[in-house]
């Protein structure tokens, strides 16, 4: 089980690294980075099997269920948005935009200092 909870946190940094790197990529470019809302479910629906799987286990800690609740509310945020950008295309605000690649490093600081 161990095994495969490193697996999935692999897949989970890499998909806030998609939100996090095309955020900054396109920092001067109208839209959203096209892969974002794919890093972002990747990293919802990985970070979702991780607690089940720290929570099944004896072998991984068990997870600080409030850090999981704050970080789960902040990646469905951030989905909400990359859902709207993907339908606005170049037409999404730089609000929505902006949002999403904070709201990522919010996740991000929470995930390493909390």
């Amino acid at each position: 089980m161990e095994i495969l909870y490193d697996l999935l946190l692999v897949l989970h940094l890499v998909g806030w690294a998609i939100v996090l790197g095309g955020w900054f990529a396109t920092l001067k470019d109208p839209g959203v980075y096209r892969g974002t809302l794919h890093g972002v479910l990747t990293a919802l629906v990985t970070g979702i099997l991780m607690v089940g799987i720290a929570s099944a286990s004896d072998e991984v800690h068990d997870p600080n269920t409030t850090k999981v609740a704050i970080k789960l509310l902040v990646a469905l945020a951030v989905t909400a948005l990359a859902v709207v950008a993907r339908r606005k295309g170049t037409d999404v605000a730089p609000g929505v935009k902006h949002a999403i690649g904070g709201l990522t490093l919010v996740n991000i600081v929470i995930a390493v200092l909390v």
